[in-house]
């Protein structure tokens, strides 16, 4: 206390500066009001027209600006000279958008995300060897929630000049099914079974038709692809319910799903060689 014995506080809080800071907090109080009401103004406007993400960024870009312009407004009434300032601020401001240069492309990357929409919150997409569920699309990154609930936060940078899949883009989504039969099967009868698998099941849409083409006359027997549209939000039900009828419904018709074999022969004209196991106890007993 003894440092501030000698000081005459009232000679600090005369009229003026009363005056002056009240104001100051008058522009405060007011300023950051009509800050909240421009916003709520223009998210009501922008609603309908505009995507949640760039909702999010011009909120954020109106709000930084309110608050410089407020913050200015209050070292103005206090009598500050803002030219000093504003040059630092300016020198500052390059250094550290010299050593951000990572930061500023992914900001601009950032914009172009809002302006192409190629995804939004709640799609999900595929992004290298990652794919998960759209959490934001901030001003430097996107984060994804895995389906093994990681959190993933990507570059906006790496998402503009990479490969990105959107898997729920679409409301309908086509799952294949690569399969193959063995060469003595009658395969306008494996065409009619999975033709009555898809129909039957009420997570396949009838249209589009269901796809079925055969591919390649393989080693081990005829590959073929089995294709099902479905909605892109039965994409579980789908894959398990499809993949366990497949599996039953050939059981039942008899229909052989072949595995790789090996054959191997002396000559043309000669009968395969014959394989047969023959346990550890027999063998001792022949030497």
């Amino acid at each position: 206390m003894a440092l501030f014995k000698n000081v005459d506080f009232s000679s600090l809080f005369t009229e003026d500066f009363l005056l002056t800071l009240f104001r100051a907090a008058l522009y405060l109080v007011i300023g950051f009001l009509m800050l909240r009401v421009v916003i709520f103004l223009v998210r009501r406007l922008i609603r309908r027209r505009v995507t949640e993400q760039a909702k999010m960024l011009t909120t954020k870009v109106i709000n930084y600006t309110g608050i410089v312009i407020i913050v200015v407004i209050v070292l103005l009434e206090f009598g500050v000279n803002l030219t000093p300032i504003l040059g630092a601020a300016g020198i500052l401001g390059l250094a550290i958008g010299i050593a951000s240069q990572a930061s500023l492309s992914n900001v601009i990357s950032g914009l172009f995300l809002v302006s192409e929409k190629p995804f939004a919150a709640g799609d999900v997409i595929t992004v290298g060897d990652k794919t998960g569920v759209v959490m934001s699309i901030d001003l430097l990154s996107v984060k994804i929630r895995t389906f093994d609930n990681l959190y993933i936060r990507v570059p906006n940078e790496k998402i503009v000049s990479g490969e990105v899949t959107n898997i729920t883009r679409y409301p309908i989504r086509r799952m294949d099914f690569n399969l193959s039969v063995a060469y003595k099967e009658n395969l306008q009868h494996v065409k009619d079974v999975l033709v009555d698998i898809a129909y039957r099941n009420p997570k396949v849409l009838d249209e589009p038709a269901p796809i079925i083409m055969f591919r390649d006359f393989a080693d081990s027997g005829i590959t073929l692809l089995f294709g099902v549209w479905f909605q892109k939000t039965d994409y579980m039900n789908v894959k398990n319910s499809v993949t366990l009828e497949i599996k039953n419904r050939f059981d039942e018709e008899g229909i052989e799903i072949p595995f790789p074999h090996l054959s191997i022969y002396a000559g043309s004209t000669t009968a395969p060689f014959p394989v047969a196991a023959v346990k550890e106890e027999e063998v001792e007993s022949q030497e």
